[in-house]
């Protein structure tokens, strides 16, 4: 099944859950059995020449998907090897039934021992799934460890166990998948953090339950259909003029290179025109580099009060510094009423000096500027990034992009959207300046921050992953550029 744009949190998901088994008359066992049929489907798809799969099941439901799972396996001809690491008498309900059924099939279930790992092709993890709360209890840990060091890929059922299924933080210990099969709906703890890194590929089956219309997600995936509702096809008979004027204010002495790939991107995004204001110093590199950029030097504040009346969008901060120049500029341009995109040192300048919150810029700070931005660390803000997202936007208002791998884009009254694509190839010097000027220019042309900021984050890492084809190691942020105009023109 084709994942699903929407992603819930484990309280929505469990509701879900309820809303079946008590509105719908759905028995919770009836569940269990569809969850293990669609296991075995992907288990299959993932792995279709595995013979000898073993399951290592836990205490709860997780563990129920695993027992009728490997039922269902066994039938299916599989050679199938249970083991438990929780005392299966101590099971109750709807997985108590699954062990039972599987034991009445012919099934064995033994006891965990690493060793009986060595006798499989693929491991499946049904030990705790999204019943975890807190860290993970220390006598799974060793059976944690063990399942990823076996060497053999491992499918999870649900959510890999000891990842937050809402945060994606491992709670101490967690299962590395390669796969992970998720149930009723998506959850975004596999997206969001780590939870990437431990789920490997999602695959995705409903149970057959519609999502209740009253149910609203918390996140929502960026998809390419949002590419062409901003960026529709041009009219024949259009000039530059209908696609916007950007003006970037950055690059401070010493600093072309920031102001040059964000101008660059902001063209290759479809900006109808491009102007860099920046240090006198700067002008000749930035022209000779690239000479559809029209560039002035930022001698004083008429210039750049002159260079704002002509822009439709600024963006600031690209390489700008914190000199006494640039926060003269950036306090000029704050003073404009004009749509804004605020980056790099701009931001460490309103972590610095603050500034009132406003409905008609972006931010787009990286986790550190984050932290700077609320008071916080780095590590704070990527411990429970949705989290981190909400505060912003409460603090500055405005739609604000947290970036990071699973950049998130945020606004007040919206659900917040999540961009999967990206590599860490782009983890280099100037990305992020390619990213002010793609959202720059995107914004320039839908004259909508959100949508700017959500299709902005989705070509820039897809042209991300474009230029990382021939390996991750070793991309610049040029090449970036490069591709970013087939990214924009789907």
């Amino acid at each position: 099944m084709a994942l699903p744009i929407a992603l819930y949190s484990t309280a929505q998901t469990r509701g879900l859950d309820a809303h079946a088994i008590n509105e719908l008359k759905i028995p919770g066992y009836t569940l269990m059995k569809r969850a293990g049929e669609a296991a075995l489907r992907y288990l299959r798809t993932r792995y279709p020449v595995a013979h000898r799969v073993i399951i290592v099941c836990g205490a709860g439901n997780n563990a129920g998907d695993g027992y009728v799972l490997a039922r269902f396996a066994q039938a299916a001809g599989l050679t199938v090897t249970v083991l438990s690491a929780s005392d299966p008498q101590a099971l109750k309900g709807d997985a108590r039934q699954a062990h039972a059924d599987l034991r009445a099939s012919g099934g064995t279930v033994k006891p965990f021992d690493a060793v009986e790992l060595d006798a499989g092709e693929v491991i499946v993890d049904a030990l705790l799934g999204t019943g975890l709360s807190g860290s993970v209890r220390a006598d799974l840990v060793p059976v944690i460890r063990a399942i990823n060091a076996a060497g053999l890929p491992v499918f999870a059922l649900d959510v890999p166990s000891g990842l937050d299924a809402d945060t994606g933080t491992a709670l101490g210990e967690a299962v590395r998948a390669e796969a992970t099969v998720t149930f009723v709906a998506l959850k975004t703890g596999l997206f969001l953090g780590d939870g990437p890194e431990f789920a490997g590929t999602v695959f995705f089956d409903d149970l057959e339950l519609a999502t209740e219309p009253a149910q609203q997600p918390r996140l929502t995936r960026i998809v390419e259909a949002e590419i062409h509702a901003a960026l529709p096809r041009r009219p024949r008979a259009a000039n530059k003029g209908d696609f916007g004027r950007v003006l970037i204010v950055g690059g401070g002495i010493g600093m072309p290179g920031a102001a040059r790939l964000a101008g660059e991107a902001c063209l290759r995004a479809g900006a109808g025109l491009v102007i860099v204001a920046t240090a006198q110093e700067n002008v000749a590199a930035i022209v000779g580099g690239r000479p559809e950029l029209i560039c002035v030097a930022l001698t004083s504040e008429a210039v750049l009060a002159e260079a704002m009346e002509r822009a439709d969008v600024i963006a600031v901060g690209p390489g700008l510094g914190r000199t006494p120049w640039a926060r003269d500029a950036l306090n000029q341009v704050l003073g404009s009423r004009k749509p804004l995109v605020v980056d790099a040192d701009a931001l460490n300048l309103l972590a610095e000096l603050g500034a009132p919150a406003r409905a008609s810029w972006i931010l787009t700070p990286h986790p550190g500027e984050a932290g700077r931005l609320l008071g916080i660390t780095a590590k704070d803000i990527q411990r429970d990034r949705l989290t981190a997202l909400e505060k912003l936007v409460a603090r500055f208002d405005g739609t604000v992009v947290l970036k990071g791998a699973g950049t998130l884009v945020g606004a007040r009254g919206r659900i917040p959207g999540l961009c999967e694509r990206g590599n860490p190839g782009m983890a280099t010097a100037g990305t992020g300046d390619v990213l002010t000027g793609t959202i720059a220019g995107i914004c320039a042309q839908c004259a909508d921050p959100w949508a700017a900021a959500r299709v902005g984050v989705l070509v820039h890492a897809m042209a991300g992953d474009a230029a990382a084809r021939t390996g991750e190691r070793g991309v610049l942020a040029s090449d970036l550029v490069r591709e970013l105009q087939h990214c924009v023109n789907l």
